[in-house]
């Protein structure tokens, strides 16, 4: 059996090698001709995964893409072949979420804002902005839910419109893109809509780039208009507007859900998607392949809890060496350079905290491992 793998996918060797042969490749470069004989293709978003792509081969049993989104993916085509696919909902949510968070807490350092007194706007309730609103909501942060859909399938959570969500102080965007249907999300956030934001208001985009209308955007911000901008997604990747970058607080290359364990998680449901396709027993574990991590915390300069929050996050994750990097390697190096060469992240819960302090309740509601 002849597995194609993303080169980004990681432990692809840790968890696949016992299926066949293993044959990397670089994701935006995938061709038909390289393809054709392959058993299994794994790949992530940058892959269009269609016709053309696969037309010349007749072996292809499974494709799994290790990532949330799947609008890359042709899944009628697939079908129509029989070819079994699966992506992995869910694996990098927790990674965005504490994207979001630790660009939070840069800006209330930025902009001198007391995030207790605001309301978080989530647009997209689904598995990211799920976790987005418990870690909110450990911190005693005010939110809305906007999800249309879930709403319509009877989910019982309350939800509010997007009129409601415009209005709010923050607005973080986790929707995936879609077109041409009632609750399309492609330039969700218009020239019409981001003309109603005013410059108080931060808006937050980990998501998808073509959510927001960056044309737009950009003229509003040249216009000295519109919200605080924390863009990690862009039209057009890799070829993203640039000029607009300047104009935005935090700037990355579409890496929020790019922590070690959120890429993992991928890697590890499509290995269970494919054992169980395979009736194979499920032998392989995450936890057992995860290194430790190295991550030094520094001195508590307070005793106010959102200070000890902010410290703890950014000893973990601060989103400003993403932003540097970004912004001095862009013009020397491509978008899917720092994407492929993005240094390693971890996750809040790689982080053991002792659970003496009165604090601890707080930091393990957040995803921190507080041990008892």
């Amino acid at each position: 059996m002849k597995i194609f793998y993303d080169e980004n996918i990681p432990y692809a060797k840790e968890f696949f090698s016992d299926f066949g042969e293993l044959v990397p490749f670089a994701g935006r470069e995938l061709t038909a001709e390289q393809v054709k004989e392959a058993d299994v293709l794994l790949v992530r978003s940058i892959t269009q995964v269609n016709e053309q792509l696969l037309h010349l081969n007749t072996t292809l049993k499974f494709v799994g893409t290790a990532t949330i989104g799947f609008d890359h993916i042709d899944q009628a085509y697939l079908q129509q072949r029989g070819i079994v696919f699966t992506n992995a909902p869910g694996c990098n949510a927790i990674s965005v979420a504490e994207y979001v968070l630790s660009a939070l807490m840069v800006l209330v350092e930025r902009l001198n804002v007391n995030l207790i007194t605001k309301t978080v706007g989530i647009v997209g309730a689904g598995n990211t902005g799920t976790r987005l609103s418990e870690k909110l909501e450990a911190l005693g942060i005010n939110y809305l839910l906007c999800d249309p859909i879930l709403k319509k399938a009877g989910d019982s959570r309350k939800f509010c419109s997007l009129d409601e969500i415009r209005k709010c102080d923050i607005i973080s965007l986790h929707v995936p893109i879609t077109k041409n249907n009632k609750h399309s999300t492609f330039h969700m956030f218009d020239q019409l809509v981001l003309a109603e934001l005013s410059n108080k208001q931060i808006l937050i985009n980990a998501c998808r780039g073509e959510v927001i209308d960056n044309q737009a955007l950009l003229q509003l911000k040249k216009n000295n208009k519109g919200p605080h901008l924390v863009l990690d997604v862009w039209e057009n990747e890799p070829n993203i507007l640039t000029e607009l970058i300047p104009y935005c607080q935090l700037t990355t290359a579409h890496i929020a859900g790019y922590s070690l364990e959120g890429k993992s998680r991928g890697t590890e449901m499509l290995y269970q998607a494919l054992s169980k396709l395979l009736n194979k027993p499920v032998e392989m574990q995450l936890g057992k392949i995860l290194p430790k991590a190295e991550i030094t915390c520094k001195n508590q300069l307070s005793d106010n809890i959102l200070d000890i929050v902010k410290q703890r996050i950014f000893d973990v994750y601060d989103v400003r060496r993403d932003d540097e990097i970004f912004r001095e390697q862009l013009n020397i190096k491509s978008f899917d350079y720092l994407r492929k060469n993005y240094p390693v992240r971890r996750e809040f819960s790689a982080l053991e905290l002792s659970a003496q302090q009165c604090w601890s309740e707080t930091l393990k509601n957040l995803g921190f491992n507080v041990k008892s």
